[in-house]
């Protein structure tokens, strides 16, 4: 049975093997699902969206976030900023003239100009993973940020994992801080969870 340290290792290599074009394919497929599940509450709501590390090949979410600005006005999107320190994120709101800066990890990050939200707040939070399996379980980059995230959103905010591949069988050494995800999307499907 695989660790997460060596799910990490494949699907880090499964991603690098991938084109800059393949991954936009399967990120505009992925935006393509979200909007015929009808997963952003389009009467208002604030979702929570993670910007893409380029150089790791991560889903691009800037498909979803602009389809969210044009279709969806009512709809409030916000983005992290890492504390590598207390190894926690701090949430700002994301608008179309959002200034952007990398931080050393290659994630793009809003510069603090407006105030801080709380975990609370939001209704929907898309995870970013390496690798998830049918129960909601994921392998993130091991630091537990979104671990510690999810732990403090409120217990109906819906947490939606994007990947860019199908689950594996079983994801195992579960630790009590992981927080499993309510469903997770790919480019062939959604998957519900609980």
């Amino acid at each position: 049975m695989a660790t997460k340290q060596d799910l990490r290792r494949q699907f880090l290599g499964l991603r690098r093997a991938l084109s800059a074009e393949e991954v936009s394919r399967r990120s505009k497929t992925i935006c393509t699902q979200i909007v015929q599940a009808a997963l952003v509450p389009a009467a208002g709501g604030n979702v929570h969206i993670f910007l893409p590390i380029v150089r790791q090949n991560e889903v691009d979410t800037w498909w979803i976030i602009r389809w969210i600005w044009a279709e969806c006005p009512a709809v409030r999107v916000y983005v992290s900023v890492t504390d590598p320190v207390r190894h926690t994120l701090t949430h700002y709101p994301l608008m179309p003239d959002t200034p952007l800066t990398e931080n050393r990890w290659g994630i793009p990050e809003p510069v603090r100009n407006a105030q801080a939200v709380p975990s609370e707040l939001f209704d929907l939070v898309f995870v970013p993973l390496l690798a998830f399996d049918g129960r909601g379980h994921r392998v993130g980059y091991g630091g537990g940020y979104y671990d510690r995230f999810l732990a403090e959103c409120r217990p109906d905010c819906l947490t939606v994992g994007l990947s860019l591949f199908e689950p594996v069988p079983q994801i195992t050494h579960i630790e009590p801080t992981d927080v499993p995800l309510h469903a997770c999307l790919t480019p062939e499907r959604l998957y519900r969870f609980r």
